[in-house]
């Protein structure tokens, strides 16, 4: 693990892998997730593939720097100002996120990557891939929405449900026991995991970093952020949509609705899928990625080639200079 610090003074903890001359993939996670949350299986799947892979902790999660001067926001008047506009509405925004990521590919030296984004990091990908198309070569957006959507009865039941499981004290174990209950209510009912793997992740997760007030905060920039279909519509990268049909946060819906906006966006359906990511499916999920990145790729390259070709064709022909004929 490594660290960078921003022009603006946020640290973001990171692990950069693979060969350096390789196209680069950025993962950018979800709410409240730190990066170990991308399962090695597809994050080093990715690497053995060919890929310079870069995952890293967002501000607020992880081993990134916690904002704790901004205190914890009131989510109920963060939502109101939404609707009705007047004073600040979060401690930052996800535009403030995005900015993050492009610091990052800054202090690596990378001038162009292919974004990936779960939940929340898709909803930061999606920003960066209309509002910086000279530096996403490609968009993958996991589980994510438009966030134009409206809860459904089965998502809203799912946030009370996890709502009334938030630990009233800061204790370790309270923070597990959370996490492993909440990991049980979003998780792929096709893929379910036993609670004692699911409680060592959480043992290693809480061990690592724990950040609930910051967790509030990133919930924050995502409620203040509003409705991003104008900006859909302007990203032109290759784009491939994953979404799952059980999704108990996103429905279905949102992954369609997020494909249908993006120009030529491919939508890959993932039967039994909810909101995370079952060990069993990474192998699978690493090669979409890879063959949509290196089909991107594969793009990229012809339009260098043909952009060169059309250069060649209307460069000037000079005239032949003629000298005088020494033995006339």
């Amino acid at each position: 693990m490594r660290s960078i610090k921003t022009s603006n003074g946020i640290t973001l903890s990171y692990q950069d892998c693979g060969n350096r001359h390789a196209p680069a993939i950025i993962l950018i996670m979800g709410l409240g997730a730190q990066m170990t949350v991308w399962p090695d299986e597809l994050y080093f799947g990715l690497v053995d593939k060919g890929f310079r892979v870069i995952r890293f902790d967002n501000r607020d999660s992880g081993l990134s720097s916690h904002l704790d001067d901004y205190g914890t926001p009131n989510l109920f008047k963060t939502w109101l100002r939404r609707k009705v506009p007047f004073g600040k509405q979060a401690p930052y925004s996800l535009e403030d996120m995005a900015d993050d990521v492009l610091a990052l590919m800054k202090a690596l030296k990378i001038k162009k990557a292919h974004l990936v984004g779960a939940s929340m990091g898709g909803m930061i990908a999606q920003i960066l891939a209309a509002k910086e198309r000279k530096k996403v070569l490609s968009l993958t957006s996991i589980m994510s929405n438009s966030n134009n959507q409206l809860i459904s009865g089965k998502s809203l039941g799912v946030l009370i449900k996890l709502a009334r499981l938030t630990p009233r004290d800061n204790c370790r174990q309270a923070a597990i026991s959370y996490n492993v209950r909440l990991n049980q209510l979003i998780g792929s009912p096709a893929y379910p995991r036993d609670e004692h793997t699911l409680r060592e992740q959480a043992t290693m997760h809480i061990s690592r970093a724990h950040n609930p007030a910051g967790f509030k905060r990133q919930l924050a920039a995502i409620t203040a952020s509003g409705d991003r279909r104008h900006l859909l519509t302007r990203i032109k990268a290759p784009t491939l949509v994953i979404h799952g049909t059980h999704d108990p946060i996103f429905p279905l819906t949102a992954g369609e609705q997020t494909a249908a906006e993006i120009r030529k966006a491919r939508l890959k359906v993932v039967e039994g899928l909810g909101h995370d990511f079952p060990p069993i499916l990474m192998g699978k999920m690493a090669k979409w990625i890879a063959k949509h990145v290196k089909k991107a790729e594969l793009k990229r390259l012809k339009k260098k080639r043909k952009k060169k070709a059309a250069a060649e064709q209307t460069e000037p022909v000079s005239a032949p200079t003629c000298k005088p004929d020494p033995s006339s």
